[in-house]
């Protein structure tokens, strides 16, 4: 962390940092975005809508272990790699059903993962992705929560992957190339869960707000804290705060602790309040939480629109991320 902009500035009297705003980083003020803004798309239908409800050619090659009542799968005895387009399709559904499937011992490269999500849409491009095919997530052994005191962004807590964008991403893949002995553990949240669990007088609260996301903490920490330059300028968005999944039906909570900032239809005080009322409730969701134990080779495809609340719990892996 020594290269923080906001350590180099020392209090005579403590001898620890002066916590800085990051507007007064001159790295952040001096960048330029060299692409301009997304511009709203239409998707084509999820592939999901297309699958044999029973997943009878994908159950077929593989082995199915729920890992939670509520969210995560685990599918043996089958490499991705090996999928036909069916069996790609009633994967997609399964995943909209459990929130996250994962694999173990694949054979994926780097080319054949980027293949695979091509079957499913147009690739997303993180706003600090400059390979248009794939993103490289390198690990850290850094103390999140001290970050926090010279970072703008909650790196290490849950969220959804860029949920700011005008299209968030729908599905998300990661593959492990490299791995610590113990750690690096990703945990995920069934956002329908922390719907349901919502009492009926709060659902029909929520359900009339429409949440802030933003990517503007993200974009002064990608700055100042990884030393890369985003790709584009800060997007604030607001999106329904309780969203229905478009194959499966289901309400899902559609606010993180990662990118929300507020509610667009509450005054200030009263918005902060909610807040930290959800961020209660996502932390607490224990009966709707799944948590990963990484090796390398492993695979996970989460749903963003049903856990669209991931936490990465140690970061200390190498991984694309599409």
């Amino acid at each position: 962390m020594a290269h923080l902009e906001s350590r180099k500035h020392i209090s005579p009297d403590s001898g620890f940092p002066i916590t800085l705003h990051p507007k007064f980083n001159p790295k952040i003020e001096s960048h330029t975005p060299p692409e301009p803004p997304h511009k709203e798309r239409t998707p084509l239908p999820d592939r999901g809508l297309s699958a044999d409800p029973a997943k009878t050619s994908l159950l077929s090659v593989a082995t199915r272990e729920d890992l939670t009542e509520s969210i995560g799968t685990y599918l043996s005895n089958v490499q991705l790699s090996s999928l036909t387009p069916t069996q790609l399709d009633e994967l997609a559904l399964l995943v909209n059903e459990r929130g996250v499937v994962f694999f173990r011992d694949q054979d994926l490269t780097t080319e054949g993962q980027v293949k695979i999500f091509e079957h499913y849409g147009e690739l997303d491009r993180h706003p600090s992705q400059k390979d248009t095919g794939h993103h490289v997530i390198r690990g850290s052994t850094q103390d999140h929560r001290e970050l926090l005191k010279y970072t703008p962004w909650p790196s290490g807590d849950f969220h959804a992957d860029t949920s700011f964008e005008i299209n968030p991403p729908s599905y998300s893949m990661l593959r492990m190339e490299e791995h610590p002995p113990v750690g690096g553990d990703t945990a995920w949240v069934s956002a329908y869960g922390l719907y349901d669990t919502l009492s009926d007088a709060m659902k029909k609260f929520v359900e009339g707000l429409h949440a802030v996301h933003t990517s503007r903490l993200q974009y002064d920490t990608i700055i100042d804290l990884w030393g890369v330059g985003p790709n584009r300028a800060p997007v604030d968005s607001h999106h329904p705060a309780v969203r229905t999944h478009p194959v499966t039906g289901l309400k899902a909570l559609n606010i993180n602790p990662g990118f929300v900032t507020g509610f667009a239809e509450l005054k200030r005080y009263e918005s902060d309040k909610l807040l930290d009322f959800f961020q209660y409730h996502v932390h607490s969701a224990d009966d709707h939480y799944v948590r990963w134990k990484w090796t390398v080779g492993s695979v996970a495809i989460w749903d963003n629109r049903y856990d669209a609340i991931i936490s990465i719990l140690t970061l200390h892996y190498l991984s694309p991320f599409l």
